[in-house]
């Protein structure tokens, strides 16, 4: 592999690297919940193009798919992420909804 190929996926994987800590620091301070599952969909997307780059950059293919199952599980997460947190929005507002009409009364 020549030089600057070599080159141009190290920076790749540098600027990914710096993405990711980013990512994880929404994930961490991100104010609402839809933020935090945004952050960790976006880590585990900057994930895969990693695997992706070092299956490059090495040379070894059993890494695409490592990252197409990480892909699959990844998917998974998020969908059940989502399906919690939409599940527990609306038990929220049922009860809020149940102290407004018991205030009415």
């Amino acid at each position: 592999m020549s030089d600057a190929l070599q080159l141009l996926l190290t920076g790749a994987l540098v600027v990914l690297g710096v993405l990711a800590l980013c990512c994880l620091v929404r994930c961490v301070l991100g104010p609402r919940v839809s933020d935090r599952i945004i952050a960790i969909n976006m880590l585990s997307t900057l994930t895969i193009i990693m695997v992706g780059v070092l299956c490059v950059m090495l040379g070894e293919g059993y890494l695409a798919d490592v990252g197409l199952v990480y892909a699959m599980i990844s998917f998974l997460a998020v969908v059940l992420l989502c399906k919690v947190y939409t599940g527990l929005y609306r038990e929220r507002r049922h009860q809020e909804q149940q102290k407004d009409g018991e205030e009415d009364r």
